[in-house]
């Protein structure tokens, strides 16, 4: 089976990148980030992987073919915590990789904004896109719905060319051998291994449509729930553990509330669902610790925090800046898994 192969635009720690090998597979071929803290990032866990850097000046002509285009562009010029100029912005980078997609014409485009950006500049997204002949899909989704610490609202989308000029089939669930990765066992079980993966029934509170079917709303995804235990039913010997687990949740749950207040059972969630406790929060010097927000991100540990040379605030920049795997693995599958009904419908 041959490997899809992903190239990387404003990369960041790689956060979306390992969501998209996740949930699809396949192997980077190249990356692109000029940020000076990035690129150590990048360099120190893609040794063998090509940094195009800044993509404003790149000659996509001259780039290796790519499956798979992904990327965070920056959010600044949409986020509700800066000037919101938009496309005014000298940071507006989008017509950029908009020019990367026409040459390399990906079979499937990837990117992640913040959610203030719908309501500001992606009507131009969505117009170059159909210009390009892509379609597209997107769903607003917060990490929280995953079970992280804090909320972290998203815009995830999913494009494709509707024709045949590139390198895509004309519908995107013909994925071949490269059908998206669904919890399981064997070779589909998705990679890489310490990624808990999140289920697409969490997806909540968001919409997603068509670039062709706009203004027609699919049904948004209610989140997860968990069962109840029935323990009249039960035999002893289940009773008892049960019993047992619960008062280690309690235990667990009083725990975490004397540590972390009001917090702690969203810090001890997330803990559950990566499988890795909470570093402490402040650094020996009274700051934030680095290896916190690491642990916010569900990214595996040292990820950022481990690379050499990395100073404390480029480390905490990169991680500002970068995606939740597991919030973009189930963003991803909701896109995929929900594109057969809408096409359906039609």
């Amino acid at each position: 089976m041959t490997a899809l192969r992903i190239g990387s635009v404003c990369t960041g720690y790689g956060g979306l990148d390992m969501a998209v090998r996740s949930v699809f597979g396949g192997e980077l071929a190249w990356v692109a980030d000029n940020d000076p803290g990035a690129s150590r990032i990048l360099a120190h866990r893609h040794p063998g992987v090509p940094n195009l850097g800044d993509i404003t000046s790149v000659d996509f002509a001259r780039v290796a073919p790519v499956d798979v285009v992904c990327g965070g562009y920056p959010c600044q010029p949409f986020s509700t915590a800066g000037k919101r100029k938009g496309t005014a912005d000298a940071r507006h980078i989008w017509p950029h990789i908009a020019r990367a997609l026409g040459v390399l014409r990906p079979r499937y485009a990837v990117f992640e904004n913040v959610a203030g950006h719908l309501s500001l500049g992606f009507d131009s997204v969505l117009a170059d896109l159909a210009a390009l002949g892509f379609d597209a899909r997107w769903c607003t989704l917060r990490a929280s719905d995953v079970g992280a610490a804090h909320q972290r609202n998203r815009l995830f989308v999913l494009a494709w060319p509707t024709d045949r000029r590139g390198r895509a089939p004309a519908d995107p669930l013909d994925l071949g051998e490269h059908r998206p990765r669904t919890r399981g066992t064997g070779r589909d079980e998705p990679a890489p291994r310490h990624l808990p993966v999140a289920d697409a029934s969490r997806v909540g509170h968001g919409n997603t449509w068509s670039a062709s079917e706009r203004g027609m709303a699919a049904p948004t995804v209610a989140g997860g729930h968990s069962a109840d235990f029935d323990s009249d039913h039960d035999e002893p010997e289940e009773q008892q553990r049960r019993e047992s687990a619960l008062r280690a949740g309690r235990d667990a749950d009083r725990h975490a509330a004397q540590r972390w207040g009001r917090y702690g059972p969203a810090i001890e969630a997330w803990a559950q669902v990566i499988g890795c406790p909470a570093p402490g929060p402040v650094a020996a010097v009274g700051r934030l610790s680095p290896a916190f927000v690491e642990w916010l991100m569900g990214l595996p540990a040292g990820h950022v925090t481990d690379v050499p040379g990395l100073s404390r605030s480029a480390q905490l920049k990169a991680l500002g800046n970068g995606v939740v795997p597991q919030q973009a693995v189930a963003a991803l599958r909701f896109l995929t898994l929900t594109a057969l009904p809408a096409r359906t419908a039609a």
